[in-house]
């Protein structure tokens, strides 16, 4: 953003506040729960609320849309009501808790944050927030503004596509997020800085939306250079995307002559980090997927499995790549399954399964596989082991 157009905006801050404060009064988001005191009300100006409640809302929101993560906070809220109570779960209960919200970690770090934050007080500053494990600047900003009403700008997804369009900013928002970040703190209303922030979180999410957004609608319609270019969509300016790699993955489903089956648990680091799973692995070039179940049952388990029929294949796309699950229903041979590229290992009953947070996509692994088995045991009674083969 250039000097000319900084100073333009800069100076119309004072009309922007107000018209968007306006709008907001009508036709804003004034039930999020997290939003409101105790008793249902609305905070006053100056008002402080329970920042715990904010705190959780805002890292659910953190990659997933409110209709989505409204559900998961009201089950969280049940389950984890206060910072006490977190600080001392069961690290697999928070994962169950999470698991369908994706980004795992962010469950993870919320403990973590927990236990940095018992027996202080809640901190009112943005360093503090922002030595905890997984807060950026703007959930830092959104939590003391909605939490303490105090005056800090925010900028995630919604706020940066509507200065993104309002300014009609050449470059991707990645590529300017210094310049974005001086606009969202020149506009931001000093008085009322929780009002404002999420009035702007809210035109976002309703009007300024990604596709069709809905301009007729918007208080800042007469201030927008994207709607005065004729064509706000095209804002703001995405990088060319780059192909996901894609890759095959070979699941063993690996049952034993008990009716047990085999999951093993992920390493605490990364995406999926402390969630369980049936054992596989990629697929190598040229290597048959029977071939790659058993090499890998043997590589990460040390166990040796006859590979049978194919129990179900699907596909599950995340930010980084994309993966074919080719699932395969197995029976143990031998060999005494080790975590020798995991945490540990366990047999359970297929009924247990849900007892276990397990990623996204082994839910239709783990329906596919009890509606397998109830088939089977209708058809004549097969074992779990003959039902594998």
């Amino acid at each position: 953003m250039g000097d000319a157009s900084w100073d333009a905006f800069a100076a119309l801050a004072p009309q922007l506040r107000r018209r968007l404060l306006a709008w907001w009064a009508g036709s804003g988001r004034h039930t999020l729960p997290w939003k409101l005191r105790g008793d249902g009300g609305r905070p006053r100006g100056g008002e402080g609320l329970d920042p715990y409640p904010i705190w959780v809302a805002e890292v659910m929101l953190q990659q997933t849309q409110l209709r989505v993560a409204l559900p998961y906070w009201q089950r969280w809220m049940t389950h984890v009501p206060g910072l006490e109570v977190l600080a001392a779960a069961e690290e697999r209960d928070l994962l169950l808790l999470w698991q369908g919200l994706g980004y795992y970690s962010r469950a993870r770090r919320l403990q973590q944050g927990a236990q940095q934050l018992l027996g202080q007080t809640w901190p009112r500053d943005l360093a503090d927030w922002l030595a905890l494990p997984g807060i950026g600047p703007s959930t830092a900003g959104s939590i003391l503004s909605s939490a303490f009403d105090l005056p800090f700008a925010i900028l995630d997804g919604n706020v940066k596509r509507v200065l993104a369009r309002l300014t009609a900013s050449p470059r991707p928002p990645a590529r300017q997020l210094a310049g974005l970040w001086q606009l969202s703190e020149a506009l931001l209303d000093r008085r009322r800085p929780r009002d404002f922030n999420q009035a702007l979180m809210d035109l976002g999410a309703t009007v300024c939306t990604p596709r069709q957004p809905r301009c007729g609608a918007c208080p800042w319609q007469g201030h927008c250079a994207a709607y005065a270019a004729g064509d706000p969509a095209r804002f703001p300016v995405k990088d060319a995307p780059r192909p996901l790699p894609f890759q095959v993955i070979g699941v063993g489903v690996v049952l034993n002559d008990a009716g047990e089956v085999l999951i093993d648990q992920r390493l605490p680091e990364g995406l999926l980090g402390g969630l369980w799973e049936f054992p596989g692995g990629k697929q190598e070039a040229d290597e048959p997927i029977e071939a790659t179940i058993a090499r890998e049952l043997r590589e990460e388990l040390a166990i040796e499995a006859e590979v049978g029929q194919e129990l179900i294949s699907l596909e599950h796309a995340y930010s980084h790549k994309r993966l074919r699950f080719v699932v395969h229903l197995c029976r143990w041979l031998g060999g005494e399954p080790q975590p020798l590229a995991s945490q540990q290992v366990r047999w359970v009953q297929p009924c247990q399964l849900a007892d276990y947070p397990f990623p996204a996509a082994n839910a239709r692994i783990i329906t596919a596989l009890l509606e397998h088995l109830e088939a089977a045991a209708s058809a004549g009674g097969a074992s779990s082991a003959d039902a594998a083969a």
